[in-house]
């Protein structure tokens, strides 16, 4: 695969991604090359990754807690505090390897740390190869809320080594696919179709080079999210309100993003055919394709309550209102439409069918 070229990094894949890496460190010197892994990314992904390394350079590994739940400022207080305690300086450099939890949160520690030091994303799930390393997003939640604390800021390369994935839970690999799926539905419908043909990993990793590219387009079109970038958003609003009230909620199962956004996408669906005129057939299909590969939930009134309350934190939400993506149709999204509140319960009413 070719490398892609953005405003300010690239994203290398597979031997070229290697190779950028050695010529990178080489290079530049850095005083320490810390890397930030997770438990399992320790275990499963580390030692593969450093044998690729060439050259002598002084290593520190910093290892924090998996998932969602840790994704919050007193784990970055204890990545901050490690940093300073090994010795890192504004010439150090800091490598993080893992899914898009870790590449969130680690992307936002290095651009805090010392006002910034350099940092490179290696995502090991497919999530984060096709959406949460590239585009410079960084941050974590604040308690059960998503991203509300982060800041843009480049990594200086994004390296994408699909094997990687073999490494991954069939579950985790289709939380990652559905990003993908958003990909097409937000910017291609030839693209939409192909992806629901996939049914493999090998047939997902095929299509790994054609997400990157489509979020890379946008992001370099509004790197700062203040009008097209929002396209990416689809199915975020009602997804992440989701995701956040199933966190929170030590009665229910912890939902994955995708899991979570799945279902967002499906109520924006809706909510695109009552106002956008998306049509029915659309309409079921985006319905059908979801439900044919993501588990369908239940939520009751109350559950649909609290969901609604949680949508007024949402990231694209401006002068009190609640602005969402929607879709004219498959290929055309529309940006920072208002929702009539009737259309909520209808919208879950047309889910739970």
């Amino acid at each position: 695969m070719d490398s892609i070229i953005s405003d300010s990094y690239a994203v290398h894949f597979n031997e070229q991604a290697f190779k950028a890496l050695n010529n990178h460190l080489a290079d530049k010197k850095y005083s320490i090359v810390f890397i930030l892994v997770d438990e399992n990314t320790h275990e499963l992904c580390l030692p593969n990754f450093m044998a690729e390394i060439n050259g002598e350079y002084e290593f520190e590994i910093i290892e924090i807690e998996s998932g969602e739940i840790n994704k919050n400022i007193e784990t970055c207080v204890g990545v901050w505090e490690a940093l300073s305690e090994l010795g890192a300086d504004r010439k150090s450099v800091m490598i993080n390897l893992g899914g898009g939890v870790l590449t969130d949160m680690g992307g936002f520690i290095a651009s805090t740390f010392k006002r910034g030091i350099d940092f490179i994303n290696v995502p090991t799930t497919l999530l984060s190869m096709v959406d949460a390393s590239v585009g410079g997003k960084t941050g974590v939640d604040l308690g059960a809320l998503k991203n509300q604390i982060g800041v843009i800021n480049q990594p200086v390369m994004v390296l994408v080594v699909p094997d990687f994935l073999d490494t991954l839970e069939n579950r985790q690999v289709r939380s990652g696919f559905a990003e993908m799926l958003k990909h097409g539905l937000i910017q291609s419908k030839s693209y939409w179709e192909a992806l629901k043909e996939a049914k493999s990993l090998a047939d997902m990793k095929q299509h790994i080079l054609s997400s990157i590219q489509i979020k890379n387009e946008v992001v370099l079109r509004d790197p700062t999210e203040q009008n097209i970038r929002k396209i990416l958003n689809y199915g975020h609003t009602l997804g992440h309100a989701i995701e956040s009230y199933f966190l929170e909620n030590e009665s229910k199962e912890m939902l994955l993003h995708g899991e979570a956004i799945a279902i967002g996408m499906i109520l924006e669906a809706y909510l695109s055919h009552k106002l956008l005129g998306l049509s029915e057939q659309y309409l079921d299909d985006i319905k059908t394709t979801f439900l044919d590969r993501y588990d369908k939930i239940e939520f009751s009134e109350d559950d649909i309550a609290n969901i609604l309350k949680l949508m007024k934190y949402d990231k694209k939400n401006s002068h009190g209102k609640v602005n969402f993506v929607l879709l004219k149709q498959i290929g055309e999204p529309k940006v920072d439409v208002e929702i009539p509140l009737e259309l909520f319960n209808e919208a879950f009413a047309y889910y739970k069918v």
